[in-house]
């Protein structure tokens, strides 16, 4: 089931074009954008970076898209602003990641290539079982460091 691409939303191929891929580092074909660039403001830019994801995946909700590229679209923002919410971190995260690109990327393939129907149940099962995995490890961890300091004293 293929889907032509609405002219309209070429409007957020560009957005996302100038955060992400709008400059090239000279003598390479590496590129960035604005994103990067506001993420150097500190909180401002995190939130504003955050803002324009999410207008953008807004836009590309209307028209349509399956539940699973919304799910898979929220995942690269959040992602993408909570690593880049760490200092030094999040800022070289930030050129590498690109979350508005490869949310064009998904939307693409959604529509031109016919992936990612469906209800994303799947992907939300497996986001739930990461976190409750990764909430145990920091635990236990926060347990084995307050473990260490009693003993220290």
């Amino acid at each position: 089931m293929q889907k032509k691409l609405s002219p309209k939303l070429s409007w957020a191929e560009r957005v996302s074009y100038l955060m992400d891929e709008r400059f090239r580092v000279p003598g390479t074909n590496f590129r960035f954008g604005i994103d990067p660039l506001l993420n150097l403001i500190p909180v401002l830019g995190d939130i504003s970076g955050f803002a324009v994801s999410i207008v953008l995946i807004l836009t590309m909700a209307r028209h349509g898209l399956s539940r699973k590229v919304l799910i898979l679209m929220f995942l690269n923002v959040i992602l993408d602003s909570t690593i880049g919410a760490i200092p030094i971190i999040g800022q070289v995260f930030d050129f590498a990641y690109k979350s508005n690109s490869r949310n064009i990327r998904l939307l693409k393939e959604y529509y031109e290539e016919g992936k990612h129907q469906g209800s994303g149940k799947g992907t939300l099962l497996w986001i739930v079982i990461f976190l409750i995995i990764f909430i145990l490890i920091f635990v236990w961890l926060m347990w084995k460091i307050l473990e260490l300091i009693i003993d220290l004293f």
